[in-house]
């Protein structure tokens, strides 16, 4: 049996010491993230799932102040940046996956760049996406960034 020659690369991990961390991984993401890009957020309740996509979006906006609600009862805010239509979803409260259509799902994944809390919630209808598991690590977090 021939071994594949293109194996999965083990999640990279990059230690986040605290809330200036997560603010530069955030700001580092918005640089690279594109119309069609998806990213997963992983990680138990205050594991800072939530301080990420924030960071992303002030990073995106460029506006260190700008407020940025979890939208854990709303289930999704759109955010119009300079670099593109942000969509940050929690779907932390869908009963099925395919709710996910009716809060503009498609059109996301036509126009945007999709930034997903409990991303796992979407069982099959999760596509190809930059997955990013935060874990409490002593004092600070941990993020493993894995394709």
């Amino acid at each position: 049996m021939l071994k594949s020659r293109h194996r999965k690369m083990p999640a990279f991990p990059l230690p986040l010491a605290d809330e200036t961390a997560t603010e530069q991984l955030g700001a580092t993401l918005a640089a690279r993230l594109k119309p069609g890009d998806v990213v997963g957020l992983k990680g138990e309740l205050g594991a800072g799932k939530t301080t990420l996509a924030r960071a992303i979006l002030r990073a995106a906006m460029d506006d260190p102040t700008l407020i940025v609600p979890s939208p854990t009862f709303t289930l999704v805010e759109v955010y119009e940046t300079p670099h593109g239509t942000y969509w940050h979803f929690d779907l932390y409260r869908l009963e099925t996956p395919e709710q996910v259509f009716e809060l503009g799902w498609e059109e996301a994944r036509a126009e945007g760049i999709v930034l997903l809390e409990w991303p796992e919630r979407l069982g099959p209808l999760l596509p190809k996406h930059l997955s990013v598991t935060l874990e409490i690590d002593g004092d600070g977090r941990r993020a493993l960034l894995d394709v």
